[in-house]
């Protein structure tokens, strides 16, 4: 995971590898009713909101905003989400800043737990309720690449017109018109403003 990636652009990729996941076997007890089955049903509740969410954020939203005031409690969850992290449920995700605690997101919505029991954590209906805002998500990111090409594409065109030209200029200013150089010259130019032309005319049509 790319350390300067976007944290809604990460948040939304994370949501869409666990859709995508198929069941993953660990070897934990994912019951309900137990700590491990509770936060990964919590973090996963999290990850559909287009979050990731860290310690105390799951805690709050399941045990109560008090709890997140208890210093002992919040470090066993932090303990229990180590060992989900070993087990590959959980993923320990980097800070979006140093002095923010550690956000977390799961690697998959459905298990295979050590009674063999599968788990899911998202029904179909949650995840197609939200597939078309990730749709929409990918779409957004995907839209910047095109235009910075064509962007660069232009400047690489008005470069070579305005070197070209430059040699045409220098040719007519010599005592001997060079056709040697005059001629390609003066076609790379012609043939970088025609293209520049087409390129710019392409640009402002509605995609």
């Amino acid at each position: 995971m790319s350390s300067g990636e976007d944290p809604n652009a990460m948040e939304g990729r994370l949501l869409e590898e666990c859709m995508g996941a198929d069941y993953k076997e660990v070897d934990l007890r994912l019951r309900k009713g137990n700590y491990q089955y509770d936060l990964a049903k919590g973090i996963a509740s999290f990850q559909l909101e287009f979050r990731c969410p860290d310690v105390k954020d799951v805690v709050e939203r399941l045990y109560g905003e008090g709890k997140t005031d208890d210093p002992q409690f919040v470090r066993k969850i932090q303990t229990i989400l180590k060992k989900m992290e070993k087990n590959d449920v959980v993923r320990i995700l980097p800070k979006k800043k140093p002095w923010e605690l550690q956000r977390y997101a799961l690697s998959s919505f459905k298990f295979i737990d050590v009674d063999k029991k599968p788990v899911v954590l998202a029904t179909p209906e949650e995840m197609d309720h939200v597939r078309p805002r990730l749709n929409s998500a990918s779409t957004g990111q995907q839209s910047p690449t095109p235009r910075r090409h064509i962007r660069a594409n232009a400047l690489l065109l008005l470069s070579m017109m305005v070197l070209s030209y430059s040699v045409v200029l220098w040719s007519l200013l010599q005592p001997t018109i060079q056709p040697i150089a005059f001629v390609p010259a003066f076609g790379i130019a012609v043939a970088c403003s025609v293209l520049l032309g087409r390129q710019r005319g392409n640009s402002g049509k509605p995609g």
